[in-house]
């Protein structure tokens, strides 16, 4: 299992209401989190998921993600 980070433009609770169905999907129920108080908006992931999967899952639902270099 890895672990990777995203910054995001997700907002609020609606936005991760949105990505949720998305983000289960490609990581796993439980598997991901975002941290909405930071200025990134962070998604963290761990699963054994390729990055490229949660970039496009987060757009399905209208939103961006880039990877944050470790």
């Amino acid at each position: 299992m890895k672990k990777m980070q995203f910054k995001t433009n997700l907002k609020c609770s609606g936005c991760i209401a949105a990505v949720t169905p998305h983000l289960n999907e490609a990581a796993g129920a439980g598997k991901w989190k975002v941290d909405l108080s930071t200025p990134d908006r962070l998604l963290t992931v761990e699963a054994d998921a390729d990055s490229g999967k949660i970039i496009q899952a987060l757009a399905k639902a209208g939103y961006k993600a880039e990877p944050v270099a470790r």
